[in-house]
């Protein structure tokens, strides 16, 4: 029976130890509740480690045989692989990059080999239970590698992975040392989730400029497969929160928060101990607002809560040290005897006091200086049942893309979020209800199940769009069946293009000569009775004709400017025309003269613009630049401007493939008829030849053509299976 596997760092429970016992205690964190849906269900599974050292094995069978009642599954990690994969790899390597604070990381060669280790140790769990026809689900930044692992050893698995917190931009990704394996392990997904637009982008971006991938839209090609990288923000469970303050005990900490704090404006304040998450800032702006408004003193205050994390660490402990000195220095500025300006606390809430504050706080204050997506905003909006209230949210959030109606500040500007602490004090009631009913709205509607549901949903999506690409691979059968019509056949055309067909793609263009084995094979398939080859290619007719001049071949060059039949001479299409080169050169010379490695080739009837040797990402961008120009003087000119392989191709609209390879179908009758090809001027021959003909797209699955292969390798390697019956 097939089943989903959920995998994470934490498994959705609290142990606890008493006297050799152990007890459970279920989370309560937002995945949890989300993913409990999935995992309680049937034989489904949630892997991960239980969140302490157990080293004694009969402890470990014991916690073991009571996590399987729940369908958990635990990993158990030793002391040092806390230390160094946990402590070390994930929050001293990967944490401080991905949040932008990259000279907080440490680029240890044994957090590394740690990080490496546990993800195996997580690999050869989840293989126990894993089985075809399985979903695999897996989260967060602990276990970027374990994609990759798993698809090495079931290359048919469903695998999704979703990050939780940003993806940083590839400038500062690129300072991990190990930053391709990195990648190719996360590249092992099917599909992809990222909280927001730019973390998917920042991904596409350092994935295309570090591995050897293409890239088009939010699809990247990798390993024969493709891998859809997509944008979902995470919700909450909004009915908890909306329901939680109908709670008597919430109602009753509602009613103490009045009588404590009467008429003063409270401001709400939640995070955990982090430097991403701006509370240095926050109380600077909230001094400020002191000192610049102090018709508020006695009557506004902030209302801190710090979640201890990690604070035996030096940059947590320094941060500690200095949050205990400024709130210090702040109330002992502005206090009066019957008011304190921040009531700090420095420990984490039961949930019923979190709603309680909530539901009572005036003003939410959201200022990290980078976060994945932010819940305690989206948790504060869901609590609001009477629609007041105000959200105020760093543009470093996540969030801050949903919540639009929040009063968006930059938690660098301090005072940016005094002017913003302002507003939301003088904000109208109406105005208040009018934001929060809309961001109610959207918390209501994108929550966490929500969430789960489109992620699963789309995850199904991608793995049929991927069996439908893997049905027209070339492989064993079909081979086998293009063999038969072959040998089967009396008088039979083959169409080949060269470049990226049957030799490889050269940074240099007068590199991709024919290689002995290339010539040895074409000799021997011209050689065949019944067979006529014909090479048709947009290289000059010049170099085609010096290349393959002297074999039995026919030659189409210039896209079909230029034919030759075996024993012809070069003939060119009749009415072309070469005048428009004038008008065009200029502009592909500035272009040039802009795009440092890129150059011009000029052919008899068309012009070529190539950016093979330009800065990856560069010359994506100039090319879009030039197409878009090109298109604009060449509407009304007859002509047509074609984006290849790192090429943008200008030419007589009268010149294409798919009318050269026709006119050579009208001399002769043939039964069998197979094209190859691997770009987009070869989408011509592919629409244009009758439909009993096979038709061969090379390197890429979105084509007209009837089958793909991946590499002129495999081209060869079918050619040269037609050479004998054996």
């Amino acid at each position: 029976m097939r089943k989903t596997i959920i995998v994470s760092n934490r498994l959705p429970v609290k142990i606890s130890e008493t006297n050799g016992e152990y007890t459970l205690q279920p989370s309560e964190g937002g995945l949890a509740t989300g993913l409990g849906s999935i995992y309680r269900e049937g034989n489904n599974i949630w892997i991960g480690w239980p969140g302490q050292e157990i080293t004694d094995q009969k402890d470990q069978d014991k916690v073991t045989k009571q996590l399987r009642k729940i369908n958990l599954m635990p990993v158990y990690l030793t002391q040092d692989e806390i230390n160094n994969f946990y402590e070390g790899f994930s929050n001293e390597t990967l944490w401080p990059v991905f949040h932008y604070m990259a000279v907080y990381a440490h680029y240890e060669q044994s957090y590394w080999d740690a990080y490496y280790q546990v993800n195996k140790k997580f690999r050869d769990i989840i293989m126990k239970v894993a089985e075809p026809g399985d979903t695999i689900w897996i989260h967060d930044y602990q276990l970027l590698l374990l994609p990759g692992m798993i698809r090495a050893e079931m290359p048919e698995i469903s695998i999704g992975f979703f990050q939780h917190i940003p993806f940083p931009s590839f400038e500062l990704f690129r300072l991990i040392p190990w930053r391709a394996e990195i990648l190719e392990g996360m590249l092992g997904a099917d599909l992809m989730g990222f909280h927001t637009f730019d973390d998917t982008r920042h991904f596409l971006n350092a994935a295309s400029r570090i591995l050897p991938v293409n890239t088009s839209a939010n699809v990247v090609s990798y390993n024969d497969r493709a891998i859809v990288v997509e944008t979902f923000p995470m919700g909450i469970d909004y009915n908890k929160y909306a329901e939680m303050g109908k709670d008597p005990e919430v109602l009753q900490q509602v009613q103490n928060l009045r009588e404590n704090f009467g008429n003063d404006r409270l401001v709400l304040s939640i995070d955990r101990l982090d430097y991403s998450k701006g509370i240095l800032q926050r109380l600077q702006a909230f001094e400020l607002l002191l000192q610049l408004h102090p018709e508020y003193i006695g009557k506004v205050v902030l209302y801190m809560i710090v979640v201890p994390s990690r604070d035996q660490v030096p940059q947590y402990k320094e941060l500690r040290d200095e949050i205990d000195k400024q709130v210090g220095n702040i109330n002992a500025r502005f206090r009066t005897l019957a008011w304190h300006p921040i009531q700090y606390f420095y420990r984490s809430f039961p949930f019923e006091t979190l709603s309680a504050l909530y539901n009572f706080a005036d003003i939410c204050l959201v200022t990290p200086m980078r976060d994945g997506m932010n819940l305690v905003s989206k948790e504060y909006v869901a609590s609001r049942s009477n629609n007041d209230g105000v959200l105020i949210l760093s543009e470093m959030a996540g969030a801050s893309k949903e919540l639009i109606d929040a009063i968006i500040v930059n938690p660098n500007n301090i005072g940016a979020i005094t002017r913003a602490i302002v507003d939301a004090l003088n904000m109208p009631l109406p105005e208040q209800q009018r934001r929060m009913k809309q961001m109610r709205s959207v918390v209501s509607k994108f929550n966490i199940n929500h969430w789960v549901k489109l992620f699963m949903t789309r995850l199904q999506e991608v793995n049929e769009m991927q069996k439908n690409m893997l049905a027209r691979r070339v492989n064993q059968e079909t081979a086998v069946l293009i063999r038969q019509q072959y040998f089967n056949s009396k008088k039979r055309i083959i169409f080949l293009d060269y470049d990226g067909t049957l030799v490889g793609f050269q940074p240099n263009i007068d590199q991709a000569s024919p290689d002995p084995d290339l010539y040895q094979l074409l000799r021997e398939l011209a050689s065949i009775p019944g067979n006529d080859l014909v090479m048709i290619s947009g290289r000059n007719h010049e170099t085609l004709g010096e290349w393959f001049g002297h074999l039995d071949l026919d030659l189409i060059a210039e896209h079909g400017a230029w034919q030759k039949t075996k024993s012809g001479e070069w003939y060119q299409l009749p009415g072309l025309t070469d005048k428009w080169k004038k008008e065009l050169l200029p502009i592909m010379e500035l272009a040039t003269d802009r795009t440092p490695g890129s150059f011009i080739e000029e052919k008899s009837y068309s012009l070529v613009w190539h950016y093979r040797k330009v800065e990856s990402g560069l010359g994506e961008l100039r090319a879009n630049e030039l197409m878009n120009t090109l298109r604009y003087y060449t509407v009304e000119k007859g002509l047509q401007v074609l984006p290849g392989d790192k090429v943008i191709e200008v030419k007589n609209v009268e010149i294409n493939k798919g009318k050269a390879a026709l006119s050579w179908l009208n001399h002769k009758k043939y039964d069998f008829i197979m094209a190859m090809g691997d770009d987009v001027t070869d989408e011509d021959i592919f629409k244009a030849l009758p439909h009993k003909a096979i038709t061969i797209k090379v390197g890429s699955q979105v084509s007209a053509a009837q089958y793909y292969l991946r590499s002129y390798h495999e081209v060869r390697h079918l050619l040269r299976t037609l050479r004998n019956r054996e």
